[in-house]
């Protein structure tokens, strides 16, 4: 019996690595719109949101499984993706295919109760990444295009639910950072891969013999850079709105109108932080190939991230 649990308990353990639900945590992208727009604490509006965050999940873990099963045989080349539940045979690929079409009919299912944009939005994200998983991905400058646009289509997807829209300026920082972080990925696959003996990079990934460091670095440092220069225009164009807590008084009258009112500008500092915090564990520790892993691993970083959601809220919905 003992052993029975531990089997279904390791099983269990290797279905939800093959859904990948640690990755769970870029769907968040979806409060984007309703958290800049004021309404984040709006209960029928975030539930909403939060059920598009749920179908969304879904509809990601489906297509995480679908490249998987198409990229089997390159996963077992692969010196860190032969762990993967499908490459290493801990999950069968008949389960696997049963698995994808239960998260794609729940995901949908979910989805047209929302909002038919939404809908529309999910199409176009499966489509895109069934069209990575079976060519996209060996093409390059594109690839890494694909992969930016899932983040993007992801911040979209909660405008569409919510009927809130975000500014312009936070629509250009999305795409330079989902740039960012998609760039960022290849060079530490890349860099894994020329690291690790007996690895053949064209066998593994085409796409990086494609790709210089030095190619990938130039396009790190222009995405990085559009990242804070967007986010900063972002800051200081947004008015923030909610509930007031005026500090005026407590101000002196000689400090100019942007420190008075641009209280978003703050937000700046743990943002800088968490670009130059992202790039040391590009070129440091060589690692990036995973953006949620480095999340999860490094304190700072993470730490980072919250100080910038707490400091967004406050700004937004308290201080004026």
């Amino acid at each position: 019996m003992f052993l029975s649990k531990e089997i279904r308990s390791n099983h269990l353990y290797q279905v939800l690595k093959l859904l990948r639900v640690r990755q769970w945590i870029k769907n968040l992208a979806l409060f984007a719109a309703i958290t800049f727009a004021g309404e984040l604490f709006n209960i029928p509006i975030f539930l909403e949101v939060f059920w598009g965050f749920i179908a969304f999940s879904f509809i990601a873990s489906a297509t995480y499984i679908a490249n998987d099963l198409v990229d089997v045989g390159k996963d077992k080349l692969h010196p860190f993706k032969k762990t993967r539940p499908i490459a290493s045979g801990k999950i069968s690929q008949r389960e696997a295919v049963l698995l994808f079409i239960i998260l794609l009919i729940a995901g949908f299912g979910i989805a047209l109760t929302l909002n038919p944009l939404f809908v529309l939005l999910l199409i176009v994200y499966v489509s895109l990444q069934v069209l990575y998983s079976l060519s996209l991905k060996s093409i390059a400058i594109l690839d890494i295009m694909v992969i930016a646009s899932g983040y993007i289509i992801r911040v979209f997807a909660g405008d569409a639910i919510s009927g809130y829209h975000i500014s312009v300026w936070l629509i250009l920082t999305a795409i330079s950072l989902s740039l960012f972080l998609a760039v960022g990925k290849r060079r530490s696959e890349l860099t894994l891969l020329k690291n690790h003996q007996g690895a053949k990079i064209e066998e593994v990934r085409k796409t990086l013999s494609h790709y210089s460091e030095s190619l990938l670095d130039a396009f790190i440092t222009m995405f990085a850079a559009s990242t804070f220069i967007f986010y900063a225009m972002f800051t200081f164009i947004e008015n923030a709105g909610g509930i007031k807590i005026t500090f005026a008084p407590l101000l002196p009258e000689f400090l100019p109108y942007y420190l008075q009112r641009k209280w978003l500008m703050i937000t700046i500092i743990p943002v800088i932080y968490g670009i130059m915090k992202y790039l040391q564990v590009i070129y440091e520790k060589s690692e990036g190939e995973s953006p949620e892993r480095v999340l999860y691993s490094e304190k700072s970083l993470l730490t980072g991230v919250v100080v910038w959601v707490l400091l967004v809220i406050f700004v937004l919905y308290f201080l004026s």
